[in-house]
């Protein structure tokens, strides 16, 4: 089912519930796309302003790339949950079925799969905002750092997807590449937020 037809309160609500889908990923994919939302609404406040016609095309090429990361990130939202599915049916499989370890180690590793590509599409986020928080009008900055604050949450949110099912992955070697790409993007990623965070900040208090 995807989520992203309901309405607010409905997903909310569903949320909240003990349904097991959509969780932490379906959440960290809907965030993701208001945050990249709120950096893409500071070009369209800039775009065909006098004042910013230096910069009107760079913008305007963001803004598409912006365009497109709202629709995948609103994509991850089925998608985390058609990647869930199979890992809650795994852990049903009955503990003494010969078949239950492989199983369970292949669905625990698809799992991991979303939350990762989520983490990739905020930190791509995160590269578009910079320049709007940069370049774009300046009526609009505090949406830029909004936008910022709001993607390195789904970010984070994210990463703890991955670390969840990381830690029961027999496969180490994997489970280690995986949790050292997660905490490359956390590293970089999250101070570049801080960054822009503290940069919009600024500007109001000077």
């Amino acid at each position: 089912m995807d989520f992203t037809e309901n309405t607010c309160r409905e997903f909310v609500s569903v949320l909240a519930s003990k349904e097991p889908v959509p969780g932490g990923g379906g959440a960290s994919a809907l965030v993701g796309a208001i945050g990249t939302a709120l950096g893409n609404m500071v070009g369209s406040l800039t775009v065909g302003k006098k004042k910013y016609a230096d910069v009107e095309q760079e913008i305007i090429a963001l803004k598409a790339k912006c365009d497109d990361l709202e629709k995948q990130l609103l994509d991850q939202v089925p998608a985390d949950a058609e990647g869930f599915a199979p890992l809650a049916k795994a852990y049903g499989i009955p503990k003494d079925d010969p078949t239950r370890e492989e199983t369970l180690e292949k669905a625990t590793l698809n799992a991991c799969a979303v939350p990762v590509h989520i983490m990739e599409l905020c930190c791509q986020s995160l590269d578009a905002i910079r320049v709007f928080a940069e370049k774009g009008s300046r009526l609009a900055v505090s949406d830029a750092g909004c936008g910022a604050v709001i993607v390195k949450a789904a970010l984070q949110a994210a990463s703890l997807n991955v670390f969840i099912n990381t830690k029961s992955l027999k496969n180490r070697g994997e489970a280690e590449r995986l949790n050292a790409r997660c905490e490359e993007m956390l590293g970089t990623y999250c101070a570049l937020a801080d960054e822009i965070y503290e940069s919009c900040r600024k500007r109001f208090l000077a």
